[in-house]
């Protein structure tokens, strides 16, 4: 990740990726990723979106050639996230005609816009890692669910998520959030799977489960800890 790394052309680029069918341009002028496209990005993502940060940054220093100890302030620099990484490789693969490393990154950066969707619910306050210090010091009781896209246990847990709600005790805040775009939250709490409830009391993180929970598991849990 060099600093040329940001220069290539993204007019150039979001051309190729629309020529290559991994992106539609609407009438209108609204772009977004295909249904081949996506089905690449999920492959990618389920390889590389939930892996420990430890592997993730291994798979940078490989594709990159950073020294696996740089590699944290390497992404921090340039405001690479793992979204990012993960588009990057969904587009090497995907794209039929070799393409610079540059190229790559600046189409990976338009491939994260256009699918930037959150995966956390409406119902939840969504925390980054702008906001979850600032919220839990306000919230000190709080469920905090970690989400990510293409997460078929989240997608199954989300379909109890009222009655989860329901058993979320009073007094005690309810938030979400995005595991591959708040790498700060996740490094702190420990998160490296999806989804993962996290019962945060008196401002301390007290328990945690990860894999897809029932009602009835996420009521005994804050049963425990509220």
């Amino acid at each position: 990740m060099a600093a040329t790394d940001i220069d290539a052309d993204p007019e150039t680029a979001l051309e190729t990726l629309i020529e290559a069918g991994a992106v539609d341009e609407a009438p209108d002028g609204t772009l977004s990723t295909t249904e081949e496209f996506e089905k690449t990005l999920a492959v990618y993502h389920d390889i590389y979106g939930a892996v420990s940060t430890e592997e993730f940054h291994q798979t940078v220093s490989d594709l990159f050639g950073v020294a696996p100890e740089n590699v944290e302030a390497r992404l921090d620099e340039f405001g690479v996230t793992r979204a990012d990484v993960v588009a990057y490789l969904a587009a090497k693969s995907f794209l039929d005609v070799p393409v610079e490393q540059d190229s790559l990154l600046v189409m990976a950066g338009l491939l994260v816009e256009m699918t930037s969707s959150s995966p956390v619910p409406s119902a939840l306050d969504e925390l980054d890692d702008g906001t979850f210090e600032s919220y839990l010091a306000d919230h000190p009781d709080a469920v905090v669910l970690v989400w990510r896209r293409f997460c078929e246990p989240c997608d199954a847990m989300k379909e109890d998520l009222d009655a989860i709600l329901d058993r979320v005790p009073d007094g005690v805040a309810a938030a979400g959030v995005d595991g591959e775009a708040a790498d700060e939250f996740c490094r702190r709490f420990d998160v490296e799977s999806a989804p993962t409830v996290l019962c945060v009391r008196d401002g301390e993180l007290r328990e945690r489960a990860s894999g897809r929970q029932t009602p009835d598991e996420v009521s005994g849990l804050f049963d425990r800890v509220y």
